[in-house]
């Protein structure tokens, strides 16, 4: 099942972390060891809309669409236009200077925030956003 939203051009880049998250159980552990938290992006597109995916780096390494996993929290949300993580997938983008200039938006532990790096790199490698 796709994760793709038509709308948010970016939403592709959850496809190709839940792939690469997918691709060995080595890599999966990996992820999940570094990342240690639940995260949360919520997107918002040239439209004004908005929508959200998870990423659960907490338990099970896996990445679905809405706010949270079901019946889990997130331990940080992160918010941001769809164009910015595009950018940021796409490695044209820093989260500090986005997060210093008010395009990215963290509700939750900042510090669990720097550790969604990691993954959103693996996807830079495989993105052609």
């Amino acid at each position: 099942m796709s994760l793709k939203n038509d709308a948010f051009p970016s939403s592709t880049a959850f496809d190709l972390i839940s792939s690469s998250l997918g691709a060995s159980e080595a890599e999966r552990k990996d992820a999940i060891k570094k990342g240690g938290a639940v995260f949360a992006f919520t997107l918002k597109n040239s439209s004004g809309e908005t929508d959200s995916w998870y990423i659960d780096l907490k338990e099970k390494g896996v990445v679905g669409k809405g706010a949270a996993p079901e019946g889990k929290k997130t331990d940080v949300t992160l918010q941001l236009s769809d164009e910015d993580f595009g950018k940021l997938v796409a490695g044209k983008a820093n989260a500090q200077k986005l997060f210093m200039s008010g395009k990215l938006k963290v509700k939750g532990d900042v510090m669990k925030a720097t550790k969604a790096e990691p993954v959103l790199k693996k996807a830079q490698t495989k993105a052609k956003l």
